[in-house]
């Protein structure tokens, strides 16, 4: 049996980033921080992984993650679909 060849470790990126005052539906955002802590990650870096695989049209989850996510979704009944992102209404307070 072969090991598994393991990719070469890619050099830091140097950014600078910027705090944002960014609202989100409140049960996207439970399943967000979900995710994130699960992956020991910071929100942030999470957001910033799934907008620059999805500007190169790529997925950004693996099928075992979004199997996770589905069950965050259960967990925090967030029922929102891809559909739903261009009718979303907030509800007055």
């Amino acid at each position: 049996m072969t090991k598994p060849e393991i990719p070469p470790r890619r050099e830091a990126v140097l950014v600078e980033r910027v705090q944002t005052g960014v609202r989100l539906e409140k049960r996207m955002l439970k399943v967000l921080k979900a995710i994130a802590e699960q992956k020991d990650m910071s929100l942030g870096d999470l957001l910033e992984g799934i907008v620059l695989h999805a500007f190169e049209g790529k997925a950004p989850f693996s099928p075992q993650t979004l199997k996770e996510i589905e069950q965050f979704k259960i967990l925090y009944a967030m029922t929102l679909k891809a559909a739903d992102s261009h009718n979303l209404k907030e509800r007055r307070k």
